[in-house]
């Protein structure tokens, strides 16, 4: 997985690998933002896996919504440490106003660039 990482935000904490080894995996939540295309249908969501969770987005087989509506591109995502201050966050996006969430992709994502494909 090719996650693009915000610079300002912390890096997220290493977990053993499996117990007694020195392999590390690097874990991390995200929250990420979806779109049907530009100034389209929005859609925000947290998840621990975001590769996998744009692919179940992709397949339709997750949400009734972005199939509905065709929202599969993925146009902002943010790193976060915790589960927590993922779903934290998810929830305050999805409180602010639609011109809000719009410029926020702005400021990451001016090209609104499906950030998908660099992850393949």
């Amino acid at each position: 997985l090719n996650a693009i990482r915000r610079p300002s935000l912390p890096q997220p904490p290493l977990f053993p690998a499996k117990a007694g080894t020195q392999a590390f995996l690097e874990m991390a939540f995200y929250v990420y933002i979806l779109a049907s295309g530009r100034n389209g249908t929005l859609y925000t969501g947290y998840t621990d896996d975001l590769y996998r969770r744009m692919t179940e987005h992709r397949a339709h087989t997750l949400s009734r919504f972005t199939a509905k509506y065709d929202v599969t591109k993925l146009f902002f995502d943010e790193a976060h440490e915790t589960r927590e201050a993922a779903w934290t966050r998810e929830r305050q996006i999805k409180k602010w106003r639609r011109a809000w969430k719009l410029e926020l992709i702005e400021r990451f994502n001016p090209g609104w660039k499906d950030l998908f494909e660099d992850m393949r």
